[in-house]
Parts: structure tokens; C-alpha cells; sequence
């Protein structure tokens, strides 16, 4: 036996309800501990600026699946899979039927998958909804150019960044800023 996260398939909107139930089911030992480790629902935080005002929400980026830390054994994996598809909500392990043993994702798909859900510790990435175009007018309302207005030229989605256009000293100057830095006009 060894430790590997399996992906358990739910209905979309259940993940929370099913997450609670298979943790509910561990601690009356309906299934047992020493199988299953560790429940998550992959969550993100995102960040989305509405009327001027920043909101941090979190946003399930895999709906309608849940990560599972098992040591499955080898002969008697049967009774605790079932359990588990039993639940209400559930569909099912990815990747298999229910008579053939789930498969584990690999190690580097399971660290991703916590790192950016921020249960591994590691540069957790809050995602910025963005809704920018270029040639669009914006107002900075951090740093240095708070106040200033610009056009966008360039837009920059890995970096979060966006290259404007500002009017200083009635030249214009090109300025990068954060997503977070600027309003619409």
C-alpha cells in the first residue's frame, strides 16, 4: 500500500456536501481512517474589483470533483471504493468503472493541484479576474500615478500587468501597472 491522491467525480455544486459526508464518515469509522487520509475540494482565490472596491472570493477550479488522499490496499480496496460511490453526489473515481481499481493522478499532478489551492505552502497564486481590452481608458488608483488616466496599449495576462499610455508633462509615456492598480474610466 501507498499513499496517492485518487479524483473522485461529483455533481457539479455538491463538492462541499460530499466533502462533509466522507469527513463525517471517518470519524463514526463507517470508512476507515488509515484508507482514507485526507479530503479537499481544489479551491482558488480570485480576486475581482467591481465598482471600484476589491473582492477576494474562492472559486472551486475543478467543479464537480474532489481529491482524495488513500493508502488503498491492494486486496480489499473494493468495500471502501463503494462506500464512497454510495455517497449521494457522487458519480464516481476518474478514469475508471467501479469493478476495476481507481487510479491514482501522479505525484506532480497532485502537487500542482495543492500548491494552487494553497494547501502546499509555495507561491500561491491569487487569481485576478480581469475584463480589460486594449485601446480602453483607465484611471490608476495606486502607486505613484494614482490619478492619472491612460489608454491601454498592452496586456499582459501571465504577468497581471498592463502597459498604458499616460500623459505626463503632455507627453506620453508608456507605464506598466498591476491589474490591481487600475479602474475603468
Amino acid at each position: 500500500m501507498s499513499r496517492s491522491w485518487y479524483i473522485l467525480h461529483t455533481y457539479t455544486g455538491y463538492e462541499g456536501k460530499i466533502e462533509r459526508s466522507i469527513k463525517s464518515l471517518l470519524e463514526t469509522k463507517e470508512i476507515d481512517p488509515n484508507v482514507v487520509l485526507d479530503v479537499k475540494v481544489p479551491v482558488e482565490e480570485v480576486v475581482e474589483i467591481k465598482d471600484g472596491k476589491k473582492k477576494v472570493r474562492n472559486n472551486k477550479f475543478l467543479p464537480g470533483y474532489i481529491m482524495l488522499e488513500m493508502d488503498l490496499p491492494e486486496t480489499d480496496w473494493k468495500s471502501t471504493c463503494s462506500q464512497l460511490r454510495r455517497i449521494q453526489g457522487v458519480t464516481g473515481f476518474v478514469g475508471t468503472n467501479p469493478n476495476v481499481r481507481p487510479v491514482p493522478i501522479s505525484n506532480d499532478e497532485a502537487k500542482n493541484l495543492l500548491l494552487k489551492s494553497g494547501v502546499i505552502k509555495g507561491e500561491k497564486q491569487t487569481r485576478i479576474r480581469q475584463s480589460f481590452n486594449e485601446g480602453e481608458q483607465v484611471k490608476i488608483t495606486e502607486g505613484p500615478f494614482a490619478s492619472f488616466t491612460g489608454t491601454i496599449k498592452e496586456i499582459s495576462l501571465e504577468k497581471e500587468k498592463l502597459t498604458l499610455e499616460v500623459q505626463i508633462f503632455g507627453r506620453p509615456t508608456p507605464v506598466e501597472v498591476n491589474f490591481l492598480q487600475v479602474e475603468k474610466a
